[in-house]
């Protein structure tokens, strides 16, 4: 009597806790069926190609959230591809959204390192930043005077708020020998003339003179 109730409790209990996590399976059931699988390569390039055209469609529409979200669903899709983050990096760069546009670049340098689109659109990104940033704390500061007054009052300004001493670290020894060995090889080499050699002079045996015969000096005409 007591094992066939500890049965029916056994069985009460599992169809209690299966009752708690169906929803939870069914959920993520659902969630594997609903994400898409990467692309292909080959499929991914057909399918970049058709958004590229309606990214160029949006964007000439000035509706670059849209276009940015077209993006962000394909890098979405297919996390390993370098692609969408570079248009994306692009976009906003022309949209002077200069701190999303380096945010997009650095997300397709970590897929392909030799990305030089996002290299350029790193760079300049961060140069106008900073350009816009130096100029901001120049008005902030009243600074008035000489550029080099200015520029040292500046780099106070920014010693105090970022709390370092050195803005900029000096290059480390290694790399002012790699730098001075590559301007070495870019400089052109002298050719080195060589003076010719003189040949060595030929000395012309002289001819001895005549001995006299007999005592008479006439006889060698005779």
């Amino acid at each position: 009597m007591c094992h066939v109730l500890l049965m029916r409790m056994g069985m009460s209990s599992t169809r209690s806790v299966w009752w708690f996590l169906a929803p939870v399976v069914l959920l993520g059931v659902q969630a594997c069926a609903t994400k898409p699988l990467p692309l292909s390569q080959e499929a991914f390039t057909s399918a970049m190609e058709v958004s590229g055209i309606k990214v160029d469609a949006l964007v000439g529409e000035s509706k670059v959230s849209e276009a940015v979200g077209l993006l962000a669903k394909m890098a979405e899709d297919n996390p390993a591809q370098k692609e969408p983050w570079v248009r994306m990096a692009r976009i906003h760069f022309d949209a002077e959204n200069y701190g999303r546009a380096i945010v997009a670049a650095d997300e397709a340098l970590q897929r392909d390192s030799t990305d030089l689109a996002a290299k350029g659109v790193r760079a300049v990104s961060g140069l106008r930043v900073a350009t816009q940033s130096l100029a901001e704390l120049r008005d902030d500061t009243n600074l008035k005077g000489s550029a080099r007054a200015d520029a040292v009052s500046l780099a106070k300004v920014l010693r105090d708020t970022l709390g370092e001493d050195v803005l900029v670290p000096p290059v480390s020894a290694e790399a002012k020998h790699r730098e001075e060995e590559a301007e070495a090889r870019a400089r052109p080499r002298r050719k080195i003339r060589r003076a010719p050699v003189a040949a060595a002079p030929v000395s012309v045996p002289r001819q001895a003179a005549p001995l006299p015969v007999d005592g008479d000096p006439f006889s060698v005409l005779k």
